[in-house]
């Protein structure tokens, strides 16, 4: 399968999605992200009610070829963690875009949704 992009997601440079459903955002890597990383071995803990600014490190992924950091797509506060992940970080390799979120944000801004690409537009940054 070559990497899969859905529509209707918001898509970032450094290979994070955002889903937003009202105010609040969950965040992922796409499919291309964990194909480059390989097997997902580790994910730094995240804390609920951590703040961050748009592009501000979320966490830290490890692959068995790379660490990676995962940036915020938005603005806002952390209020949900896939907790499963801390367990089974494989999770994110076999379904990216589904059981393998990483973290939901609750938006402060949603203004800084036109920073991010639509699905069209990320495929097509993927083929540079």
């Amino acid at each position: 399968m070559a990497n899969k992009v859905i529509e209707n997601l918001y898509y970032t440079k450094s290979d994070e999605w955002l889903k937003v459903e009202d105010e609040i955002g969950t965040i992922g890597i796409t499919d291309y992200a964990q194909d480059q990383l390989g097997d997902i071995v580790f994910l730094e803990k995240i804390e609920k009610g951590k703040k961050l600014k748009q592009g501000e490190t979320l966490t830290t992924i490890e692959s068995v070829k790379a660490v990676s950091d995962v940036y915020a797509p938005v603005s806002g506060e952390v209020t949900e963690v896939n907790e499963k992940l801390l367990d089974d970080t494989s999770i994110i390799n076999k379904d990216p875009y589904g059981e393998g979120w990483i973290a939901k944000i609750k938006i402060a801004n949603k203004d800084e949704l036109k920073n991010l690409m639509g699905a069209k537009e990320y495929s097509e940054y993927r083929k540079e």
